[in-house]
């Protein structure tokens, strides 16, 4: 199996969990922890000044969590169904490349759609330069979109990464070759060398 269909394997579930870590750190950090803004707080309808509008936002807190949950759902669904197909071993490059890309993107999309586009709230809602603070949050995603991008993109080949296999190959006497077609699972119709 080729790198592209290696990555093809388990690159999408780590962008549905990236998509859900970025969701939840937003929704605990910044919802809860820091309160620096609830889901509706620059809306002229439910701000955070009553009762009634608090309870309105942790709805709506609570409802952006469930969608965070469902997502990071998913992305455990499809990375247990790729660990059971046949598979090259993995490279923890790649997934922590695609959880970083997913993370962007959910700050990318949160940030473009409900900071600009639906402006129902902001990063700093108590902040008199709230544009800085949701470019920074922009600027932020699209800075760990790049580099879960790269970092997914730059696999190591050759004797540096086969290095830690043949070194514990060694040490228990057991040859590279059956070592890694133990750890990996074969294609279709082929027996694994034991």
């Amino acid at each position: 199996m080729d790198i592209a269909a290696q990555r093809n394997s388990y690159f999408p579930p780590g962008v549905f969990l990236g998509i859900g870590l970025g969701g939840f750190f937003d929704g605990i950090v910044l919802h809860q922890l820091l309160q620096w803004h609830h889901m509706f707080t620059s809306t002229d309808r439910w701000s955070d000044k009553t009762v009634h509008d608090l309870e309105v936002n942790t709805l709506g807190d609570g409802l952006f969590h469930a969608s965070t949950w469902i997502l990071t759902v998913a992305g455990l669904v499809l990375l247990w169904r790729a660990g059971r197909r046949p598979h090259p071993a993995w490279s923890t490059r790649t997934f922590v490349g695609a959880l970083l890309l997913g993370w962007g993107l959910f700050n990318v999309v949160e940030g473009v759609i409900n900071h600009q586009f639906l402006g129902i709230h902001h990063v700093r809602d108590d902040s008199t330069n709230q544009i800085a603070w949701d470019l920074a949050f922009l600027a932020w995603g699209g800075a760990m979109i790049a580099a879960g991008w790269l970092l997914s993109r730059t696999e190591r080949t050759g004797p540096v990464a086969e290095a830690p296999v043949a070194a514990a190959s060694r040490a228990d006497g057991e040859g590279a070759t059956d070592r890694q077609h133990r750890r990996t699972r074969v294609a279709d119709g082929q027996e694994p060398i034991r």
